[in-house]
């Protein structure tokens, strides 16, 4: 389970550079009455290129909790990518928490797949029908202008598309634009299972 444990400000959202890629109307009297409609789409297409891609894109404080670890000594954490880890604990079945201490880990920064590494012991393990709780800072930045900009990019023409086709009614599940799709390939995680990838 992936909690995202603050908010993207209003002020953190383009709203102004998204109304010039609309073309919107500017400078009249109640030229502000769509902000929050803009801003709505701005958000929904921010997560949707997050989701297809794995990446925080204006940072922001996540926890993450899992009933176990992946392998004992490594573990790929869900989103990338990471500033720091701020808390990793052990909770028991009855919710008690255990802070484990940093120096029986370390972090590997990686865009893609970044990863907790045990050290020495290999990763601390929970108690039966425990769980682990790691606390995170993720993205490229607090800015919009922090964002790489194929990915700002497409983030704007995927809001753009659902602005234009906000009273459709029959696009197909997970339908996205081509020029988003080829936006964001690369920043897609590529994972090889068994010589094939996925």
């Amino acid at each position: 389970m992936l909690i995202d444990d603050s908010d993207i400000l209003p002020e953190a959202l383009p709203v102004e550079d998204f109304k010039a890629h609309l073309r919107l109307g500017r400078g009249f009297t109640g030229d502000t009455v769509q902000d929050a409609v803009l801003e709505g789409f701005l958000r929904a297409a921010l997560s949707a290129v997050e989701g297809r891609t794995g990446k925080v894109l204006l940072t922001r404080d996540l926890t993450w909790t899992v009933p176990d670890w992946t392998g004992d000594t490594r573990q790929v954490l869900p989103v990338g990518p990471l500033v720091m880890v701020n808390e990793l604990a052990l909770l028991d079945a009855d919710g008690a928490v255990t802070v484990v201490d940093p120096a029986r880990f370390r972090v590997e920064r990686d865009l893609h797949f970044p990863a907790l590494y045990g050290r020495s012991a290999g990763l601390p393990q929970p108690s039966a029908d425990g769980s682990i709780r790691v606390r995170f800072t993720a993205g490229f930045g607090p800015g919009w202008s922090d964002i790489p900009a194929d990915l700002a990019q497409a983030v704007m023409l995927l809001a753009a598309h659902y602005y234009e086709n906000r009273e459709a009614t029959g696009l197909g599940q997970g339908c996205m634009p081509f020029g988003v799709t080829s936006l964001i390939e690369r920043y897609r995680p590529m994972r090889l299972f068994s010589g094939g990838r996925a």
